[in-house]
């Protein structure tokens, strides 16, 4: 059941994009040392670990999870196992611009899987909100020019992208027609490691056809560590802490148009990490993608 956009819950849908803002640039710095499939497992099995010792009670054989254990395990395929491995494998291949401008889809994704999946239909309120929002996402992307746009090309990563955004459209939809039994109900902790237990099996079972086919490689080392540790602590705990929360409190579609605001967090962490002076057309996307949340939220 959701309700009306609150002020905390836009807080926390807008703290995921910003944290897997964050994501994109350190996979993208991390693509030479460490196989996409490979960083992926590493990454949940990491957090797996962090989270393990608050919500070990959920794996027990008496727990009310293994009566569920099939939408769990679907959960864990489409959020854990393949939505990052597919992102990071793109960043093998795309650069940052077409994978964010690919990923930019997601409202659109999210109202055709709610529509052919799960019988939800599309209101004119939701196309007119998924308009604004994406078209606030391609003026970051092309940076306010039609030349930079259309001077795109799609390579193998674009695909892989479109897949990595379908998956997340339907792990965002299952996460509220999912049933949280008895020991999971209100606990952030045991859900998400609930997920997780699901999604390493899917992520490992990814990571050993990667080293199997002679695509696995890990380049041991500080900035590798580093780079774990940032995207196991934000993206993989907080984020997907602060998402599930909002997904289930404002649904599945006003909470997808927050996905447009990572490019957006992108060119900001960029005008702070890397002196990039910010222009005006990030001030017109920002209009456009927050105009687009507002006016699909609405009731």
């Amino acid at each position: 059941m959701t309700q009306r956009l609150s002020p905390g819950t836009a807080a926390m849908l807008a703290a995921a994009p910003l944290l897997w803002a964050g994501n994109a640039v350190v996979g993208r710095a991390l693509h030479t040392l460490i196989a996409p499939s490979t960083l992926n497992f590493l990454r949940w099995l990491l957090a797996f670990a962090l989270l393990l010792p608050l919500a070990w009670q959920v794996l027990r054989p008496a727990s009310g999870l293994w009566p569920h254990w099939r939408r769990y395990a679907a959960l864990g395929l489409f959020g854990i196992g393949s939505y990052n491995a597919l992102q990071y494998l793109a960043l093998q291949t795309s650069t940052a611009l077409n994978v964010t401008l690919v990923g930019s889809g997601m409202p659109v994704w999210m109202l055709v899987v709610g529509a052919l999946f799960f019988g939800v239909p599309v209101t004119r309120r939701q196309a007119v909100g998924a308009l604004l929002s994406v078209t606030g996402v391609v003026l970051v992307l092309s940076r306010g020019s039609v030349g930079e746009l259309l001077a795109l090309r799609l390579v193998p990563g674009d695909l892989y992208m479109v897949l990595a955004t379908i998956s997340w459209a339907f792990y965002s939809w299952l996460l509220v027609r999912t049933s949280e039994p008895q020991g999971l109900r209100g606990d952030w902790a045991a859900f998400l490691t609930a997920q997780m237990f699901f999604g390493l099996g899917w992520s490992g079972a990814f990571a050993g056809a990667e080293w199997s086919l002679g695509q696995g490689h890990i380049a041991w080392g500080w900035p590798l560590a580093a780079g774990l540790a940032y995207i196991v602590i934000g993206p993989a705990i907080l984020a997907y802490r602060f998402w599930g929360a909002g997904v289930q409190r404002a649904g599945p579609v006003a909470a997808g148009f927050f996905i447009n605001l990572t490019p957006l967090f992108a060119a900001l962490l960029s005008a702070a990490f890397l002196g990039e002076a910010p222009h005006l057309y990030h001030g017109a996307a920002f209009v456009l993608i927050v105009g687009g949340i507002v006016v699909s939220s609405r009731r």
